[in-house]
């Protein structure tokens, strides 16, 4: 009898963010499984500590790339690929001796998380059940205070690491817009928004709900640094009430 895959969102950060159902799964989980950059924590494993059974077996995932290759190039789809198609047998080892697998998940498992690469292996191999998380953005715009999309508003989600052309025409086509993939594109993201005449309403959010949160409008940024746990807010909702107000006071921080 084979064990139960589990993709757990652990939230965006903020341990007091994990769902009742996380914590739950947590405390009955044999294995608890997380990604981590090789020679670093895990940020997903720190969000959970404490919440794991005492006996429960850690099952660390090092990516051997991350960003020491681009994505296009060959080595490092050929290193990754590789790499998931390994996690995946260490995870299906547990599952067949009849254990239950947490696999962490910063955020939101089905939404940018490692986690899916897992999923679309053995989802169709094993029991499986997805915990959704509170998603990154929706914790920076919380913790921002920023009001994002209203009546018949657009969102999207883009990804940073789209072409400066790609970015400036989806910035043009949508009400509201939430950039992740920040990093080293930042300097692109920020021209960008300028062409498209939104930079003005940007707001930038750094490690949102963690330790260290930062938040400003990112035309009051004096560099082009960004870590990984960064993003940015475009908000929707032109005509609300306070617009220029709120946009500031997001940025305040």
């Amino acid at each position: 009898m084979s064990g139960r895959l589990i993709g757990l969102g652990t939230g965006p950060g903020d341990p007091e963010l994990l769902t009742l159902k996380a914590v739950r799964a947590l405390a009955a989980a044999d294995v608890v499984a997380f990604f981590a950059k090789r020679g670093r924590a895990s940020n997903a494993r720190r969000i959970v500590d404490g919440l794991l059974r005492p006996d429960a077996v850690e099952l660390p995932l090092a990516y051997p790339v991350t960003t020491e290759l681009p994505v296009s190039d060959a080595g490092y789809r050929t290193a990754i690929d590789g790499f998931y198609e390994t996690a995946a047998a260490a995870v299906a080892a547990h599952l067949e001796a009849g254990r239950t697998v947490a696999v962490l998940s910063e955020g939101d498992p089905l939404f940018y998380g490692s986690y899916m690469h897992l999923h679309v292996r053995l989802a169709g191999r094993f029991p499986t059940t997805v915990i959704a998380g509170i998603s990154a953005m929706a914790g920076a715009w919380s913790a921002a205070g920023l009001p994002i999309v209203q009546g018949d508003d657009v969102l999207s989600v883009l990804p940073g690491t789209l072409d400066e052309e790609t970015l400036c025409r989806r910035l043009r086509e949508s009400e509201a817009i939430v950039i992740m993939k920040v990093g080293r594109n930042l300097p692109a993201i920020r021209r960008a928004l300028a062409r498209a005449g939104r930079l003005e309403a940007a707001v930038y959010v750094e490690r949102g709900t963690m330790a260290g949160e930062r938040r400003l409008r990112l035309a009051d940024k004096g560099d082009d640094e960004a870590p990984y746990f960064s993003l940015v807010l475009v908000p929707g909702w032109v005509a609300r009430p306070g617009a220029a107000a709120l946009s500031h006071a997001a940025g305040g921080q």
